[in-house]
Parts: structure tokens; C-alpha cells; sequence
């Protein structure tokens, strides 16, 4: 067996790869981890860099290969990397991305399918993966000595997800012995640790979604009926078949990567405000749960789900900004960055998609945090220029008697950003925009 990642130019230099430093962080890191793991059993992970066709037609030269075995993706350039790949070589793709192929989960006629509900059912009637003992890992590992291999690069940034398959197997194994119960009630809480945060590495392929999801069911079908455990796992089993009902739909519809799915919604005039955007994009738009969210995405290279929604609801409908550029500046930070389920957040958020959002659900940042983030805790983690203001205020500063921000050490305007647009005038101009373009539909 060669172990062989190719470090793909088309890939990460693309537009939506290039400036993902910690991306690539993880990425790396992620290979060397792997490079260990596999030298502890003698044998050692090859790196080329270059096309796949040239890498992987020079490596079945030198060593004389029979076949190549690769995961199946579902990108539109992932299927014409293959179907380029196959064409000249051995190429044997297997499952793994998903628990099921998209191809499989359609309707009785054989079409797609573009609302989640229907897709659920159908995904849920096929044979879900069953939870068994995994096969152990060879001890040794016979291969080829002298191929050559370059080096796994450098992080240009560092990463706060530790990278890695124990990393994930710790972080899903603790998930699985508590969080997972509360799951359906405590997801949504931006100042609570209750989601599984699992994300980049089932982006890059560090733990395997179809064991999640025999754990996650094994938890759903022994808790009693009724129970918050029960509940827990079911509703977090949802959040993987909205993971795979975004793929599907990348993998029958490619062309939503350019242009919304609901044609209606393709001729929206949109700001262009580069001034908004940017306040949008550094966490300074005034509106603390906003700010908050986008600073955590800028730290961290991650955004707890609810403030993702929060953000984009209030890119696209509070400043009127067309959701792609939300789109690319999330691919560029994010580190479970992936174009199916970024895409579809934002066409969802957006309310141009496949079973997307009301285009009249507005989000109200100041309600959504004092609902999220009721004590404002996640917003004095990230907004450290707020930490002193009391929860009263916390969402709504503006509104503050001068003397509590003054005790507070706030100065709006100065120490901290009067807000960028009103919300209520906002939400009318983004209904009266919108609502024009639906009438068309």
C-alpha cells in the first residue's frame, strides 16, 4: 500500500483556498499527524505536488501500482478531477463522504430533491451504518522504500483545532458521553459549550460521519422514550443529514455555486457598500451578537451555527449585500470551510435557495442575542470593549443611560461603534427589495 496525498495548485490556490491560512493549517498539521501514525506501523505518507493525473500516472510508473483507491467526492471540480483521472488510470472511488450517495437518496421518479423534510425521510429509510467494532490498523505496513515524497508545507498561521484522528476521536468520544443529551436545547446557546464543534474534521475526512452517526443512533435508540437524550441525539443526527442534503444538492445543481438556486431571486440589485462590509467583516457593525460571531470567525477560524445565521441574515438583509461575498469571506476564514454546506447556508440565509429561509424572516440581532446569549457571556468573550456593560445592556448599548456606559468605560462611537445601519428601517427596505422579486417567482 503507498499512502499518497497530492497537494493540488487548482486546490489550494483557488480563490476560495488561497487566503484560508488556518485551513491549511489544519490541513498540514492533519498530514503530519496521519505521517506519524503511519511511520509508527513502518511505513510513511508520500507528498507530491501537481495535477492528479501527472502525480498519480508518475506513482503508478515508479511503483508499479495496480489500482488507486480514493474517497468519492461531489464538488464540481472533485467530479471532473475524477472522471479526468479515471479516464487514463485504475481509479477506484469508495464511499465515506457521506453516508449515502446523492445519487441515492431521490425521489420515487428518480428526480432530486430540493426541500429537506422529503430528503430526511428518504435518507432515513435507507440502511443506516450499524456500530460494530472498527477494524483494527495493520501493524505493519509494507511498501515501496525509495519513492520520493516532498515535505508536508509550513502553516503560514496557526490553528486553535488541534488537527488529527486521536484529536477527533477525543473530541467525538467526549460529544458522545454527555453534550449529545442536551443536544436539542442546548445547541442554539452561544455562551454554552453544547455543540460537538466536529466540524473540520468531518471536513477533512480526520473522523468518519458514518461512525458518528452508529454512535449518535445507538444513543437515540436506547434512551427512553420522551428523554432529553433521545431527543438530543435525533436533533444532531438532523444537523448530518442537512450536511449530506447540501451535498446532494451541490451534486445535482453545481450551478448554485455562481448564482442562486431560485431563479426570482438572480436579478436582486444589491448594495455595494465596501465600507458596511468591511465593519461586517472585522466585527464592527455596532450590533453586539453580530460583532461578536465575526470576531470569533476571525480568531478562531470558527462560528458557533447560531451566530452564523445571525451574521448572514444581517449581511443580507439588514446592509442589503449579496450573499456571495458573505460566501467567499467565510471560505476564506473558515476551517470546516467546504463549498456544499457554506453554500447552502448562505442561499438558506439568504432566501434565494432549496428550502431556504422565508425571504421575510428577518433576524433581529438585538432579540437573537438576548435569546442566544442571554447573560451576554459570548459577547464579552469576543467584544472585550463591552465586558463591563450588565446584561440589561449588553445587546443594545445604544440604549444604555449615559452613566452606565460611562461606568462601564464606553464611549459609543469611540470605544465602541455606533451601529452601522437601523434595524427596523433596514428590515423594511430588504422586504420591500425582496418582496418584489418573489411576486415575479
Amino acid at each position: 500500500m503507498i499512502p499518497l496525498f497530492i497537494l493540488d495548485p487548482a486546490i489550494l490556490e483557488s480563490a476560495s483556498h488561497r487566503r484560508a491560512l488556518r485551513r491549511k493549517a489544519f490541513l498540514f498539521g492533519g498530514l503530519r499527524a496521519l505521517d506519524g501514525d503511519l511511520r509508527a506501523s513502518g511505513g510513511r505518507l508520500i507528498v507530491r505536488r501537481g495535477s492528479p493525473e501527472s502525480v498519480l500516472a508518475a506513482v503508478v510508473q515508479e511503483s508499479g501500482a495496480a489500482v488507486i483507491c480514493a474517497e468519492e467526492e461531489y464538488s464540481p471540480y472533485a467530479r471532473r478531477r475524477d472522471a479526468g483521472v479515471g479516464a487514463h488510470l485504475p481509479l477506484r472511488l469508495c464511499p465515506g463522504v457521506t453516508v449515502h450517495h446523492p445519487a441515492s437518496v431521490c425521489k420515487s421518479d428518480g428526480k432530486p430533491y430540493t426541500i429537506f423534510t422529503p430528503f430526511s425521510r428518504t435518507w432515513k429509510s435507507l440502511a443506516w451504518p450499524v456500530l460494530r467494532e472498527a477494524l483494527p490498523a495493520p501493524r505493519r505496513l509494507e511498501m515501496p522504500e525509495r519513492l520520493p515524497s516532498e515535505g508536508v508545507p509550513e502553516a503560514e498561521e496557526p490553528c486553535d483545532f488541534a488537527p488529527g484522528e486521536s484529536e477527533a476521536r477525543r473530541r467525538l468520544k467526549k460529544f458522545m458521553a454527555g453534550p449529545i443529551f442536551a443536544y436539542a436545547a442546548g445547541r442554539d446557546r452561544m455562551d454554552e459549550s453544547g455543540t460537538s464543534m466536529l466540524s473540520p474534521y468531518f471536513r477533512f475526512g480526520m473522523v468518519s460521519v458514518r461512525e458518528a452517526l452508529a454512535l449518535a443512533s445507538t444513543t437515540m435508540e436506547s434512551a427512553a422514550p420522551g428523554t432529553s437524550a433521545g431527543k438530543g441525539a435525533e436533533t444532531w443526527i438532523n444537523e448530518l443529514i442537512w450536511r449530506e442534503f447540501y451535498m446532494a444538492v451541490l451534486f445535482h445543481f453545481p450551478h448554485v455555486l455562481q448564482t442562486a438556486f431560485r431563479p426570482a431571486f438572480r436579478g436582486i440589485r444589491w448594495r455595494r457598500d465596501a465600507a458596511s462590509l468591511k465593519a461586517w467583516q472585522q466585527g464592527l457593525t455596532g450590533y453586539p451578537v453580530v460583532d461578536a460571531g465575526m470576531r470569533q470567525l476571525l480568531h478562531t477560524g470558527w462560528m458557533h451555527n447560531r451566530a452564523r445565521m445571525i451574521v448572514a441574515s444581517f449581511l443580507v438583509k439588514d446592509l442589503l449585500i449579496d450573499w456571495r461575498e458573505g460566501e467567499r469571506w467565510f471560505m476564506q476564514q473558515l476551517v470546516d470551510g467546504d463549498p456544499a454546506a457554506n453554500n447552502g447556508g448562505w442561499q438558506w440565509s439568504a432566501g434565494v435557495g432549496t428550502d431556504a429561509a422565508p425571504y421575510f424572516r428577518i433576524f433581529n440581532p438585538v432579540g437573537q442575542g438576548e435569546k442566544h446569549d442571554p447573560g451576554g457571556d459570548y459577547i464579552r468573550r469576543w467584544v472585550p470593549e463591552l465586558a463591563r456593560l450588565p446584561a440589561r445592556w449588553i445587546h443594545r448599548p445604544w440604549d444604555a443611560p449615559s452613566g452606565i456606559l460611562a461606568d462601564s468605560g464606553i464611549r459609543l462611537g469611540r470605544d465602541y461603534p455606533d451601529p452601522v445601519v437601523n434595524h427596523a428601517e433596514a428590515r423594511r427596505r430588504a422586504l420591500a427589495v425582496m418582496s418584489k422579486k418573489r411576486r415575479r417567482e
